[in-house]
């Protein structure tokens, strides 16, 4: 059965002990209204899909035991765990209400996707990690398809993701360093994993309001569903 709800927990109201994203879902809206930012100030955004807390809980357990024989690094808040989309950087409010009417019609063109939590991996590389991931596995190809509509979306609002354009490589963030950090060991420990399949039913435009010596706290401006897979074709895509 299809849970149209099941993303959308964790970019839920605080009051939730196993949630730290604030959500206000505005489907069909012009702008990302109630995101706090006065006319011109730019906002950290980036657009994601969220996992099922029950999926999140079984690989917090996994890597629970990790994190007290690691504390050279900066484990990250299970309660804003997400799989990013895009990374689209500091984004104007006129920009942004360009960007959630193209990431709608992006949404509408693609059915929900498979996945489910699957190895590990870090980046640059296991001997020098500034980042421990763990990756998925399932319809990789329909979610990469996913992001790219994504990307060329912002790109026409104006907003194109900063940086070089590097190859779609789908993960969950575990951990950082700012250092570069010996992480072999944990790569393993992590790396035979196979988590529950889960469904990507809902995109999400995200606010990252960064907090000094803090964990950055994240909340999801608007979402929308993606097509079911017996919705038939979107006449729009």
């Amino acid at each position: 059965m299809r849970n149209h709800a099941q993303g959308a927990e964790l970019f839920s109201e605080p009051a939730h002990p196993r949630t730290g994203l604030a959500h206000r879902s505005h489907e069909g809206a012009k702008r990302p209204a109630g995101s706090g930012a006065a006319t011109g100030e730019a906002m950290r955004l980036f657009v994601a899909i969220a996992p099922p807390p029950a999926v999140l809980d079984e690989l917090d357990a996994l890597v629970e035991p990790l994190r007290s024989r690691r504390q050279d690094l900066r484990w990250t808040n299970r309660e804003a765990w997400h799989v990013t989309l895009a990374f689209l950087g500091q984004v104007d409010e006129p920009t942004a209400a360009k960007l959630v009417q193209r990431i709608e019609r992006a949404a509408r063109r693609h059915q929900d996707i498979q996945l489910a939590f699957s190895g590990a991996g870090a980046f640059p590389a296991a001997g020098r990690a500034n980042v421990l991931w763990s990756g998925l596995s399932g319809d990789r190809a329909a979610l990469a398809r996913l992001a790219e509509s994504v990307v060329a979306g912002a790109t026409r609002a104006g907003t194109p993701p900063p940086g070089k354009s590097h190859r779609f490589q789908p993960h969950l963030t575990l951990a950082r360093c700012r250092m570069p950090a010996e992480a072999t060991a944990l790569v393993a420990a992590l790396d035979g994993y196979q988590g529950p399949s889960w469904t990507a039913d809902r995109v999400h435009l995200v606010r990252s309001h960064l907090r000094a010596a803090e964990q950055p706290r994240y909340s999801s401006l608007a979402s929308w569903p993606l097509r079911a897979r017996d919705g038939g074709a979107d006449p729009a895509s």
